[in-house]
C-alpha cells in the first residue's frame, strides 16, 4: 500500500467515525430531550394532583367547619330560648288548669 492510499483509508475511517459520533451525539440529544420532557410532564401531573387535593381538602374543611358552626349556633340559640322560658319551648310544663279546660 502506498502512503497516499493509507492516508485516504485513514481519512475515510475518520469520516465514518465522525459520522458515527455525530449520529450518537444526535441520539444522545434526543434522549436527553425525551428525559427532560418526561420530567416536565411528571412535574405537571404532580402539580395537578396537588391542586386537586387542595381543592378537595378545602371543600371538606368547609363542610366540617360549617357543621361545627351550625351546631354551636343552634346550641346557643336553644339555650337562649330556654332561658327566656317562652311557651313554645316549655309546652310540656303547662299548668294543670289549662289541661283540664281542653
Amino acid at each position: 500500500m502506498t502512503t497516499k492510499s493509507m492516508s485516504d483509508a485513514n481519512s475515510a475511517t475518520d469520516r465514518s467515525n465522525g459520522q458515527t459520533n455525530d449520529a450518537y451525539r444526535a441520539w444522545l440529544w434526543w434522549l436527553l430531550a425525551l428525559v427532560a420532557v418526561s420530567q416536565l410532564y411528571f412535574v405537571r401531573e404532580l402539580a395537578a394532583a396537588f391542586a386537586l387535593f387542595a381543592v378537595v381538602f378545602a371543600a371538606i374543611a368547609f363542610v366540617v367547619a360549617s357543621l361545627y358552626m351550625l351546631m354551636k349556633v343552634s346550641g346557643l340559640a336553644l339555650s337562649r330560648l330556654a332561658a327566656l322560658r317562652q311557651p313554645a319551648i316549655s309546652i310540656s310544663a303547662a299548668p294543670c288548669r289549662h289541661r283540664n279546660a281542653a
